[in-house]
């Protein structure tokens, strides 16, 4: 019960005490009041009725006798009268008949009134005349009794139900802000910080909404400042502090998380020797200048997505990497750049079309990084030997299917569940237990099995994500293996998925229709949430809301701030591959790998959120990465099994 209604309740029996005492002292001394006015009514009404009779009693009228009886009589204040002649022993009586009107049946068998009777012997001098007895009405006291507690009933039940309305009315604006102390210390609880509360006027209240504000607003500053130091670790390790650009650690672990997972695109690199022409006639910090310059204009014009990237890498070289981008998307993003290069070089003073070159690769399946770096570091020079604007590295490879042919056999094997799984296990970082396995999806294609890093590129470019997924999470429904196993299992959802109303209608009736929804965690890359925050709000508590866990993958790829994870709560994160791949050579750029990672897990840690390192190779590297304290870990050192 709530602190208002157990108020409320105290107040309302409390009061209700009170009016029942003042209802009965009412009754008793009403009661008491009837039976003495009754009393003294037949003792005035018997000694005047007396007088009044004597000297027509000395004469014998019967007939003025009789006269005066019944005027008192008739008045129905009393039951019966007997006037008895004491000369021949003969007796008058005048009777009324007992009629309480308006009076309910229960009241009259309270017996709350006796008849009484007053006798009196009327004499003249030693002489006796006449006795006079009379017997009062009780019906009268009945009647005055019920009249009087109807109406005081009536007053005090109007008086009790307008105090208690003021009362509730007054208890509210009273305990408003202990109410409003409960919803801000929920939030917190939840890790949401809203505005101050105002400080009302009551002392005690005032002192603990000070308190909470004050707790409130500690707790908020210590998650800013831990927001902070990721960005300001990402700014000093991640950033070049000349173009306020990625620097080439960014990139290389962008590559790595890029390249780690499906996808298509490709990789810029540029070199723009008019910035050290710049540098000889007019020296460094013009050159700076310049720079920044460049790098504004490089990142407001050039087109945008969800992991491109703009990276400088050296004095006078910068890396662009081109993601989810068919070759003519790069043909049409490097005329953009050569043309955006050209119009600085004119403000600068330099001659257009010279001075700079630009190699270009696309990614193919299964390349690696230094491979990925190498070809386009190859084109690179091919265009600065031949004097080219910009050269592509090509590997001839022959496309088993076109475009129409892969949409054609993609949506016949996803219509057809054509799945196969596999499943990664995802270890407690203290007890090794398994707290989820996560699922990788396969397609058989043409009698083929087609691994995911050979049908997503496709399935984001022919826009078939939020088909794959339902038939994806229908086709869970029926592995047997899958839904009996002692654990949840975790499925990644496609970044079409998120903005698509349609698809989270559909995936909360699913939901609904499972007995254990609970064994469902589902996942979503940061980009796609950070770049549809409303959506993913609504997609997350559409998941929470039937039980089942929502988290976020690929955490901490994307610069800028982690303050989405406030407004989202996920159940967990997997910190992104690049924070955990040691596969420098310099120790340092390792150390810095692991101070970001370290500040995101703090910060996950404050929300209330797992945190789980990817990418673990082995136990030399497990080592390295539980001094981390995060609360989970997978990679290779527990490779996906078949289903």
């Amino acid at each position: 019960m709530t602190l208002f209604n157990q108020i409320n309740s105290f107040l309302f029996g409390l009061f209700l005490l009170v009016m029942c005492s003042l209802v009965y002292f009412q009754f008793t001394e009403t009661k008491a009041f009837m039976v003495n006015q009754m009393e003294s009514d037949l003792n005035n009404t018997s000694t005047s009725l007396s007088l009044m009779l004597k000297p027509h009693l000395e004469t014998g009228d019967e007939a003025v006798v009789d006269t005066l009886v019944n005027v008192i009589f008739e008045g129905g204040f009393y039951q019966k009268v007997q006037l008895t002649w004491l000369s021949d022993k003969r007796e008058q009586v005048w009777e009324n008949p007992v009629v309480i009107d308006d009076v309910p049946q229960w009241f009259i068998d309270l017996d709350l009134f006796q008849a009484k009777t007053q006798e009196t012997v009327i004499t003249s001098g030693w002489l006796q005349l006449a006795t006079l007895k009379i017997e009062s009405n009780p019906a009268i006291g009945y009647r005055e009794l019920w009249r009087i507690m109807n109406d005081t009933a009536m007053v005090l039940s109007a008086l009790f139900l307008l105090s208690i309305l003021l009362m509730r009315i007054r208890l509210k604006k009273i305990l408003k802000p202990l109410h409003e102390v409960s919803i801000h210390a929920q939030e917190i609880a939840q890790r949401k910080f809203s505005e101050d509360m105002p400080l009302p006027k009551t002392t005690e209240l005032k002192d603990m909404v000070g308190a909470v504000n004050s707790m409130s607003g500690q707790l908020k500053q210590v998650f800013k400042t831990l927001d902070d130091e990721v960005n300001s670790l990402k700014h000093d390790k991640l950033l070049d502090h000349v173009s306020q650009l990625p620097n080439r650690l960014c990139l290389t672990g962008q590559l790595n998380g890029w390249l780690s997972q499906p996808g298509f695109g490709g990789l810029i690199l540029a070199k723009f020797d008019w910035l050290e022409e710049i540098h000889s006639k007019f020296g460094y910090q013009l050159r700076d200048q310049t720079i920044r310059i460049l790098s504004n204009e490089l990142e407001k014009s050039l087109p945008k997505n969800d992991d491109n990237i703009i990276a400088r890498i050296s004095n006078v070289e910068f890396a662009f990497l081109v993601s989810s981008a068919e070759k003519e998307k790069i043909h049409e993003y490097i005329q953009t750049l050569i043309r955006l290069v050209n119009q600085e070089m004119l403000k600068a003073g330099c001659e257009p079309n010279q001075g700079f070159a630009i190699g270009v690769t696309e990614r193919t399946e299964g390349i690696s990084r230094p491979d990925f770096l190498s070809q386009a570091d190859h084109a690179l020079q091919n265009a600065l030997n031949e004097d080219k604007l910009s050269s592509w590295f090509y590997i001839e490879t022959k496309q088993e299917f076109s475009r129409e042919q892969w949409h054609t056999r993609l949506t016949d094997a996803i219509t057809n569940n054509q799945f196969l799984f596999k499943w990664q296990p995802v270890k407690n970082a203290n007890s090794d237990n398994v707290i989820h396995r996560e699922l990788y999806c396969l397609l058989n294609i043409a009698d083929k099995t087609v691994r995911a890093a050979e049908f997503m590129p496709y399935i984001e470019r022919l826009i078939l994500g939020a088909q794959l997924d339902k038939c994806l999470l229908e086709n869970i429904v029926n592995q047997e293996r899958i839904m009996l196993s002692d654990g949840p299992v975790a499925v990644n959802l496609t970044r079409e998925s998120i903005t698509d109303p349609e698809f989270h209608i559909w995936l909360s009736r699913y939901l609904k229709s499972l007995h254990n929804p609970e064994k469902l965690h589902f996942e979503i890359h940061e980009a796609g949430v950070k770049n549809n925050i409303e959506d993913t709000i609504k997609l997350s508590n559409i998941i929470k809301n039937a039980g089942a866990m929502f988290g976020i993958d690929n955490c901490g790829r994307q610069m800028g701030s982690l303050d989405y994870l406030q407004h989202i709560k996920p159940d967990f994160i997997k910190l992104d591959i690049s924070l955990s791949t040691l596969d420098s050579d310099d120790q340092e750029e390792n150390q810095q790998k692991l101070q970001v990672s370290r500040a995101l897990i703090s910060i996950a840690r404050g929300f209330n959120i797992k945190a789980i390192i990817t990418g673990v190779e082995d136990a030399a590297h497990l080592e390295v990465v539980k001094g981390l304290r995060a609360d989970a870990y997978q990679g290779y050192i527990s490779p996906p099994e078949d289903l």
